[in-house]
């Protein structure tokens, strides 16, 4: 077998429902059989299991804790299409040796099954989902994976011309990704996450170039997603440590903006004990759509039209008290070692004298929040600055912090 990526490449897999899709599963696998690896079927179906995959939907529902039959045969589909998610996400846990790329088509009960399996594997293994719902907002169902979602545009009843270019193109999708696979180079640097926003690139930028050399940068943009895949890599191990210079998705998380992080953030700092090193970036606003999209609720609140569908809401000393607590209370729980640096010349490009977000009573909101809530003890420290977030003094402070702390594992 070839390393690619960290992965052994073996078969394709191909995921679906064959008592409601089976027509466009074995259209699909035609397709699929041209490439050089074998292909692997596997049948998610809730009412039936056939024979029509080489593993059926009792083999798949055998996975689940309860057994096949708490999942199969059942009257309440919505029951059958939970649990077979669940039994299809240890199924797949359990054979990510043998996938060397995914994909699977579906309806809504059948993306939602698939996309369970679809999170347990690992990053950089290709994923490809056909769905009928890929034109509305998929972060419900891939999360923070990789997976390539392809709308069906037809409903998936049936085969017809358009269907069968849409499956052909997904097929040699696929198996592109599975002819030329990435390979590792032999040697690799560890990796350090970063959290990043637009009105934070400078810092981050500054920051890279100074740890790039030591480490594989690895940055992420603080749109919720972002946080919630640094999150997941630093679980996994991936990480090494993080520099989270943008916490602003916990500013959308809690005043009610549109890139919110989930009330998990942070999280997984408390459970990795790696080095950490952050700072409240860009939380003087909360993000919204365009204009008219801004709840009525906030129709009186001081905004920035950062383009056309992006619209930012300045944060209020009330709000900022709460972001600060909230962020006390996360850090308050880690017992490897923490860093929080106070950026008191401004936290975001919006946030500097004479800019439309400067306001020095929201920022000493947040400031002295942090200051009072915050614990230090021999692992967690908190560093009040005089400088401006993208100021290089700061970016500087930032490295030597991180540093320090790697020099006390």
């Amino acid at each position: 077998m070839v390393e690619a990526g960290g992965f052994q490449l073996s078969k394709l897999y191909l995921v679906g429902t064959f008592d409601t899709k089976s027509e466009e599963l074995e259209h699909l696998a035609t397709l699929l059989r041209r490439g050089v690896l074998p292909l692997v079927t596997v049948d998610l179906s809730t009412q039936t299991s056939a024979d029509a995959a080489d593993f059926s939907a009792r083999d798949v529902a055998a996975h689940h804790p309860k057994g096949a039959d708490y999942v199969l045969g059942g009257s309440d589909r919505g029951h059958a299409v939970q649990a077979m998610g669940e039994a299809f996400a240890r199924f797949c846990s359990t054979r990510q040796k043998d996938i060397s790329a995914i994909i699977g088509i579906g309806g809504g009960g059948g993306s939602a099954m698939i996309c369970e399996g679809l999170r347990a594997l690992p990053y950089g293994l290709p994923k490809l989902l056909v769905s009928t719902l890929a034109s509305g907002d998929m972060a419900p169902y891939i999360g923070s994976t990789d997976t390539i979602v392809v709308p069906s545009v037809t409903d998936l009843a049936g085969l017809n011309r358009l269907s069968r270019n849409i499956l052909h193109n997904a097929a040699q999708a696929l198996l592109g990704m599975t002819s030329s696979p990435y390979l590792r180079p032999i040697v690799e640097k560890e990796s350090l996450g970063l959290s990043m926003f637009g009105v934070t690139t400078p810092c981050v930028t500054q920051i890279t170039a100074q740890m790039k050399h030591h480490y594989d940068c690895v940055v992420f943009h603080a749109t919720g997603t972002g946080g919630r895949t640094l999150e997941s890599l630093l679980d996994s191990g991936y990480l090494s440590g993080v520099m989270d210079m943008t916490l602003t998705e916990i500013g959308d998380e809690l005043v009610g903006g549109v890139l919110p992080s989930g009330p998990e953030r942070l999280d997984a700092v408390a459970r990795a004990r790696k080095p950490w090193v952050g700072a409240p970036g860009a939380v003087d606003m909360v993000n919204f759509w365009a204009p008219d999209t801004v709840p009525k609720a906030f129709a009186d609140r001081l905004f920035y039209n950062h383009n056309a569908n992006v619209t930012l809401m300045r944060t209020t000393p009330d709000e900022n008290v709460h972001i600060g607590t909230w962020i006390a209370a996360k850090l308050n729980k880690c017992r490897g070692p923490v860093t929080l640096l106070l950026p008191e010349g401004g936290v975001s490009a919006l946030d500097i004298t004479d800019g439309p977000f400067h306001d020095p009573k929201a920022s000493a909101a947040l400031f002295e929040t942090l200051a009072a809530k915050f614990k230090q003890t021999a692992q967690r420290r908190l560093i009040r600055l005089p400088h401006h977030i993208n100021d290089p003094a700061f970016s500087a402070a930032a490295v030597d912090a991180f540093q320090s702390l790697q020099q006390d594992q």
